[in-house]
C-alpha cells in the first residue's frame, strides 16, 4: 500500500483543484464561443469568395465579347467609308457605283445588326459589372468581420493561455516536494477517472462519486493509520480523510 504525508495527501488536493482548473480552461479555449463567430465569418467568406471569382470570370468574359463587337462593328464601318469615299472620289463607273452602292446596303444593316449586338453585350456587362460591386463590397465587408472575429478571438485565448500560465505555475509549487508515489499514483488514478484522481472523504461519502460508502467499508477506512493512502471502492480514486 501507499503511504504519504498528511500534509502530503492534503496538499494532493491542491494540486487536484489546479489540474481541474486547468482542465476547464483547456475546455474554454477550444469551445471558446468566439470560434464559432470566427467559423461563421469564415464561411461567408469563403461563399463570397467564391461569387467573386464567378462574377470576375463573367466581367471579363463579357468584356472581351464587347471588344470583339466593337472591333466588328468599327470592320463595317471602315469598309462603308471606303467605299463611300470611292463613289465620292468620282473615280470608278456606273456600274462600279452600283455595286458599291448595294454593298453599302449590305453593310448598313450589317451595321444597324452588329450595332444591335453590340448594345446587347453593353446592357449585359452594365448589370454584371453593377452585381461584381455589389459582391466586391460584400466580401470586403466580411472580410472585415472575420479579421474583427479573429481579433476578439486571439484577445480572449491570451487571456485564457495567460490564466492557464499562472495555473500551470502554481501547480508545480503546490507539486513541489509532495511524495513522489503519492504523485505517481494520483496521475495514474486521475488518467482513468476523468481527470479527478483524488477526493475529500466527507462523512460517509466520496465527494469523487458522490455515493455513500457502507458502514464496513467506513470502518476499515478509519482503521487504517492516516499516512496509509486510502482509496474508494466504488470509483477508485484516492480518499483524503480529516478535511473540514
Amino acid at each position: 500500500m501507499t503511504t504519504a504525508p498528511v500534509a502530503d495527501q492534503h496538499r494532493l488536493l491542491e494540486v487536484q483543484a489546479l489540474d481541474t482548473r486547468a482542465a476547464q480552461i483547456a475546455h474554454a479555449r477550444a469551445t471558446h464561443p468566439a470560434r464559432a463567430a470566427v467559423d461563421a465569418a469564415a464561411a461567408r467568406l469563403a461563399e463570397l469568395d467564391e461569387r467573386l471569382v464567378e462574377a470576375r470570370t463573367t466581367v471579363g468574359d463579357t468584356r472581351r465579347e464587347l471588344t470583339k463587337a466593337e472591333t466588328d462593328v468599327e470592320q463595317v464601318r471602315s469598309r462603308a467609308q471606303r467605299d463611300q469615299a470611292r463613289i465620292d472620289s468620282g473615280a470608278v463607273s456606273v456600274k462600279d457605283v452600283q455595286a458599291i452602292s448595294s454593298e453599302l446596303d449590305a453593310l448598313a444593316r450589317r451595321q444597324a445588326h452588329l450595332e444591335d449586338v453590340e448594345l446587347e453585350v453593353m446592357e449585359r456587362l452594365e448589370g454584371q459589372e453593377a452585381e461584381l460591386a455589389e459582391i466586391t463590397a460584400a466580401y470586403e465587408a466580411a472580410a472585415t468581420e472575420h479579421d474583427q472575429a479573429r481579433a476578439a478571438l486571439a484577445t480572449a485565448l491570451e487571456d485564457l493561455d495567460a490564466e492557464a500560465s499562472r495555473v500551470a505555475a502554481d501547480r508545480a509549487e503546490r507539486a513541489a516536494g509532495l511524495d513522489a508515489d503519492l504523485i505517481s499514483l494520483y496521475e495514474k488514478v486521475r488518467a482513468k477517472s476523468g481527470g479527478v484522481g483524488v477526493a475529500v472523504l466527507r462523512g460517509h461519502r466520496c465527494e469523487g462519486c458522490r455515493l455513500e460508502l457502507n458502514s464496513s467499508e467506513l470502518a476499515q477506512i478509519t482503521a487504517t493509520p492516516a499516512e496509509q493512502v486510502v482509496r474508494c471502492d466504488e470509483c477508485g480514486r484516492i480518499l483524503v480523510r480529516g478535511v473540514g
